[in-house]
């Protein structure tokens, strides 16, 4: 693993903390480098692999899934999701076609 946030999922009085992490890129064969990352999402654990000509295309494709993946999530459109604060963002990026989804600082500056 090379990085990870913790957000945070309001459920009526509790807190769930929700762990996003990074892995290494790995290289596949000869143009082709893949980028692992997990969501632990309450009762699921979701892991994909983004991939790229090289090791930073394969990491950037992977932060942009997060950023879709949470940006489209019900806990996100339920208003429920945080990192620093409600309303603040993620500090992920999100493809073009995404980003009318982009709230709080993401908006400023993604």
């Amino acid at each position: 693993m090379i990085a990870s946030r913790e957000l945070t999922l309001r459920d009526g009085d509790k807190l769930i903390e929700i762990s996003v992490r990074i892995f290494t890129p790995e290289f596949e064969k000869e143009g082709v480098w893949k980028c692992r990352y997990e969501i632990e999402w309450p009762g699921e654990n979701h892991s994909f692999d983004a991939y790229g000509f090289d090791g930073i295309q394969a990491l950037f494709i992977a932060l942009q899934m997060v950023g879709a993946e949470i940006y489209t999530s019900n806990y996100h459109k339920d208003g429920r999701l945080y990192w620093d604060k409600p309303g603040s963002g993620y500090g992920f990026p999100v493809a073009s076609s995404l980003r009318d989804l982009l709230q709080g600082d993401d908006k400023k500056y993604l």
